[in-house]
């Protein structure tokens, strides 16, 4: 029990990390001539990843039999949020100033901005209903609502390709694990899950 419970204690502190190196970085003037947009793209790429990390926990049970991952899905997931909540601010009061003319205006002219907004919005009734008793409370919906996670991560990677003018690597590089993740995930429900099933029914004694 006390290994799972540090291991978990562990993460929570990585996942500080990249915040932790954002400060450090600010405090000793190495955030490189446009700081602004530095944060904006580590705490955008930290989001984008902790998504990702927490989508593999499912795969990762069902391939390779670990259920420990299942168990940091839910903080990663609000790590994603927490992390996506630094960059929105960071848009909002470091690079707009609060000028809400100015964000409708770029919400509405800029796609990636559009597609982003659109996935902040999404991300924020998962990380409401993320608790054990809004799990219990929505029931079967619950589910059915945290599938937006897909959906959020989808956004995510389309958002960064957008935005970016010319280096593409790294937008495609979470493209290429969103899609396969995606991938797992129906080849897991389309072949693996019939066969188990079917073999389960199999061993089943007749009455």
């Amino acid at each position: 029990m006390n290994t799972p419970r540090f291991f978990k204690f562990a993460v929570f502190l990585l996942c500080l990390v990249p915040l932790l190196w954002i400060i450090a970085d600010g405090l000793t003037d190495r955030l490189g001539a446009n700081p602004i947009e530095e944060i904006t793209q580590r705490t955008g790429d930290w989001t984008l990843r902790l998504l990702l990390i927490s989508l593999a926990a499912t795969p990762a049970r069902h391939f390779f039999g670990w259920r420990w991952p299942l168990r940091m899905r839910r903080m990663l997931g609000l790590y994603a949020f927490f992390y996506a909540c630094l960059h929105f601010l960071t848009y909002l009061v470091l690079d707009q100033f609060f000028d809400w003319g100015e964000i409708l205006k770029d919400i509405i002219k800029r796609p990636y901005i559009t597609i982003g907004f659109a996935v902040f919005v999404l991300l924020i009734p998962l990380a409401v209903t993320s608790t054990n008793t809004m799990m219990r409370r929505l029931g079967r919906r619950w589910a059915q609502l945290h599938q937006l996670v897909y959906v959020a991560a989808t956004g995510g990677v389309f958002h960064y390709l957008w935005l970016v003018k010319a280096d593409y690597r790294q937008p495609l590089l979470y493209a290429v694990v969103l899609l396969l993740l995606l991938g797992a995930r129906v080849w897991y429900q389309r072949v693996m899950l019939p066969v188990t099933m079917s073999t389960r029914s199999l061993a089943i004694p007749p009455h």
